[in-house]
């Protein structure tokens, strides 16, 4: 690069446009890149992974789940306004009881470096993971996938100013641990389905 270029900068837009575009794939490359190492470490920790294109094919998804478990007429936990239609569609109950069959919940934030789910207490209340069904069906979006747990924190500040929720909790494991495992110690395993709507 010339002198003049690096203190008076390039006169050519062709090659400025150009570096824009190359800067504009590199994101998109490392935005894919995230995605795919969630997605692996999600399947690493035995979480049940579904991508779904549109909210009509999350119905779908979500009653192929139901009828391979054979959750119909079941009683479900859940604390989402949005997501009472797909348990109103299924006639199925919810809140109603002490013993549920499953959690369906919506989550903060996907974490891709761990593979794991954030909840706070929107999504979970008070619970603590322990207390929650073993079986989970969490409705999660493409754009909810960030790299570290700590982007997730900086996350949920920036979306709840005011109200800022309480009981924030990451889900990693989502299967029995065949041998004992120390690092997994004081964790409780979940069945864990993800119905993942792209919406980016």
């Amino acid at each position: 690069m010339s002198l003049f270029r690096k203190f008076f900068g390039s006169s050519n837009l062709a090659s400025d446009e150009k570096k824009e575009t190359e800067i504009s794939k590199a994101l998109i490359e490392k935005s894919m890149a995230i995605d795919e190492l969630f997605i692996q470490n999600f399947k690493k920790n035995g979480g049940k992974f579904l991508y779904c294109e549109n909210s009509e094919e999350v119905k779908e998804q979500f009653e192929n789940i139901l009828e391979e478990n054979d959750w119909f007429e079941s009683q479900v936990l859940c604390y989402d306004l949005t997501l009472y239609s797909m348990l109103d569609d299924n006639k199925l109950i919810y809140n109603k009881t002490s013993t549920p069959k499953f959690l369906l919940a919506s989550c903060e934030n996907l974490i891709a470096d761990q593979g794991s789910i954030l909840f706070s207490s929107k999504q979970i209340k008070q619970h603590r993971p322990n207390e929650l069904p073993e079986n989970i069906i969490v409705v999660g979006k493409t754009s909810q996938i960030i790299g570290e747990k700590t982007d997730g924190l900086s996350a949920i500040k920036r979306k709840y100013i005011t109200d800022y929720p309480t009981n924030i909790t990451t889900i990693k494991y989502f299967q029995k641990v065949k041998e004992e495992d120390f690092t997994q110690y004081g964790t409780s395993a979940k069945n864990l389905y993800l119905l993942l709507l792209e919406d980016l």
